[in-house]
């Protein structure tokens, strides 16, 4: 059996409140890692086009799945910058609807529970709005000069957040069962 993050990794043992996700991209990075669906790999899907940088360490939640046949994708806050396929427990703390290219691509939005800079936030309302800002910069520009249109919907607090990862949970076990009938 074939080790793979998506299907191998728990999404945690207190969902909603707090998940496990696997980081895929790193705060600070031009990369675009993607998790590779028949290898369990990490994958170079491009190098950004533009001079934007992620604003936040970027990943999925294991054992979701979500409308774009991928895993729900997370940001988790932190002071630091994550390794890729790293796995850091997270609290949901909101959302961000976004639509890319048209179909629903929405990205929870956590802090990691052992970053004590971080730990203290428990809701969206509580970061600077400067930095909301800057996330909606990221995600509206980041593929501009790919001639690919993102927009963000709205920012949205945690108990709309939970539902979307309780849907995501459910999709994925309808999916492909639960972890008990795979093994």
């Amino acid at each position: 059996m074939n080790f793979n993050p998506w299907h191998s990794v728990s999404y945690g043992e207190n969902v909603p409140e707090t998940v496990t996700a696997v980081i895929e991209i790193p705060k600070g990075s031009r990369a675009k890692y993607e998790l590779d669906k028949e290898t369990g790999m990490l994958k170079l899907d491009r190098v950004l086009y533009s001079s934007v940088y992620y604003p936040a360490n970027y990943g999925f939640i294991p054992r979701t799945y979500c409308d774009d046949k991928d895993p729900l994708d997370i940001l988790v806050l932190s002071q630091i910058t994550m390794h890729p396929m790293s796995l850091v427990d997270a609290k949901i703390i909101g959302v961000m609807r976004m639509l890319d290219q048209g179909e629903a691509d929405d990205k929870l939005i956590a802090v990691a529970i052992n970053d004590m800079s971080v730990a203290h936030i428990n809701d969206i309302s509580e970061l600077p709005s400067h930095f909301i800002d800057e996330l909606r910069h990221f995600f509206e520009e980041y593929k501009t000069l790919e001639n690919k249109v993102v927009k963000i919907e709205e920012f949205e607090g945690q108990r709309l957040a939970k539902k979307i990862l309780m849907h995501s949970i459910n999709d994925y076990t309808a999916k492909f069962g639960t972890e008990e009938e795979n093994e």
